[in-house]
């Protein structure tokens, strides 16, 4: 690693080897390469006189790339592609008068950048069912271990781990979905020529249509798409990379979400990441375990789901056929968009393969909460027992005011029910009051909900994943 000049820290610090590779110069350049053999194997099965040899030489060289000389002719000739297209038939001299034959720039670049995004989705989509796995795991586990619910992060009603669990991987599901349409859709550009209209390669087969629909399907099937766009400009249409980072920042709001929950809860000492034994989480407070794991989520999340608009003002400005303003622009935000969530979802398993819940401290503040949302099965109680309803609410309204001022006022806990057991007038529950306050009363059909959710929608997403699912996920730094 070089240490004198910027390297994105995407790279260097956090991407995984995969997707690092899969945006690297030689992963682009070799598939160039490939392209280029492609279409001179197609063009030879048509009819074009391109020999044996010539194609033996271009294949024995797809890795053989003098980047040195690449750059000399990049630098002469302001070109990037006619650089490489020198550059390899320096290395492949029979061969050179044929390389690009009839092609203009995008036949390599765009089909290049369809490769690779199609091969990130690829890299992506598994680790992403992963993720949803292992979160699947959690909610299973903590579907009936009662918790305190917040609406505006006041206290509210009482839900399951399990069940906020399934709010997170509700989300997730729908990500992947997301994710998995963009990889349907997905096409390749073709042979398409430089305004899109295919004349080149009509001239090269004097004038014969069929031929040329031949090569393009050809040249799409070596490159391992099912389907080309049939219309395109000089580039494939940038909605798709729209669409595509449309669905990748989707998901980054999904990871902000999921990792500010845990960070909240962390503060409440109900959940935590991961902590290593060695860890460090302040260098002045000793003490201290933040959650970096989850800031570091939400710190890439953020970056990923502003990516989108890169590519929607992209595709906003491509003037009729196309315009280059697209390219430099794309160089960043294509492999950032990739790279940022390939890291997210390694960080998001990490953390959801080492959660630790403490049922002790949700117990405590449940304790602490639901003695006032039993008031009304308190109150519902007494009627049973013979009370009338106005007068049950009006003792229990005055006990409420005392217990809750020795709280606010007086940091106390919350003494309302030790308060109905010290008033005469609820004897008649007092044998009841335990039952009244069992907390899996009050979570209504949460761990059902659980139980149908991971069922019915996760399990069946996960289910073309299968035998996928295994290994871990450690974090680098």
């Amino acid at each position: 690693m070089s240490h004198d000049r910027y390297q994105s820290p995407l790279t260097s610090r956090y991407a995984s080897a995969e997707m690092a590779w899969n945006f690297s110069d030689d992963k682009k350049f070799q598939t160039w390469r490939k392209l280029w053999i492609a279409l001179a194997k197609s063009e030879q099965t048509l009819g074009l006189e391109i020999t044996n040899e010539q194609i033996e030489q271009m294949e024995a060289n797809v890795e053989n790339i003098d980047y040195e000389l690449a750059a000399v002719e990049e630098k002469k000739r302001r070109h990037d592609v006619m650089a490489h297209v020198h550059t390899f038939g320096e290395c492949c001299p029979d061969a050179a008068p044929i390389i690009h034959l009839g092609a203009t720039s995008c036949f390599v670049g765009d089909n290049t950048d369809l490769v690779v995004l199609r091969d990130g989705l690829d890299i992506l989509l598994p680790k992403l069912a992963t993720v949803i796995d292992r979160f699947a795991a959690f909610a299973r586990e903590h579907a009936s271990l009662p918790t305190l619910g917040f609406t505006h992060y006041q206290p509210a009603q009482l839900t399951t781990v399990g069940k906020r669990a399934c709010l997170w991987l509700q989300e997730l599901v729908m990500d992947l979905r997301n994710i998995e349409r963009c990889r349907k859709d997905l096409r390749f550009r073709g042979v398409k020529g430089t305004t899109g209209t295919q004349a080149s390669f009509l001239t090269l087969f004097d004038g014969d249509h069929d031929k040329v629909e031949e090569l393009d399907r050809l040249v799409t099937a070596a490159a391992g798409f099912d389907s080309a766009y049939i219309v395109t400009g000089q580039t494939y249409s940038r909605k798709v990379d729209v669409d595509i980072l449309s669905a990748l920042g989707s998901f980054g709001a999904t990871a902000h979400k999921i990792a500010t929950d845990i960070r909240l809860l962390a503060n409440l000492k109900e959940i935590e990441e991961p902590f290593g034994k060695d860890q460090i989480g302040s260098s002045a407070m000793a003490y201290k375990r933040n959650p970096m794991r989850s800031e570091r989520c939400c710190s890439l999340a953020r970056h990923l789901m502003v990516l989108v608009g890169d590519a929607q003002h992209t595709a906003a400005v491509q003037w009729m056929e196309r315009t280059l303003d697209d390219s430099a622009n794309r160089r960043i935000s294509l492999a950032e968009a990739f790279l940022t969530a390939d890291i997210v979802l390694s960080i998001l398993q990490n953390v959801s393969e080492g959660l630790v819940v403490y049922p002790k401290v949700i117990e405590r503040r449940i304790n602490s909460e639901l003695p006032f949302m039993a008031t009304e099965n308190v109150i519902m109680a007494m009627v049973q027992a013979g009370g009338d309803r106005q007068e049950c609410h009006e003792e229990i309204r005055v006990l409420s005011h005392e217990a809750a001022a020795v709280v606010k006022q007086e940091g106390g806990d919350n003494d309302l029910i030790q308060r109905i057991r010290n008033t005469a007038y609820f004897a008649p529950i007092h044998d009841q009051l335990d039952a009244l306050l069992d907390p899996s009363t009050f979570t209504g059909r949460a761990p059902e909900q659980v139980a149908r959710f991971l069922a019915e929608e996760v399990d069946v997403c996960l289910a073309p994943y299968a035998g996928g699912l295994d290994g871990s996920s450690e974090l680098s730094v």
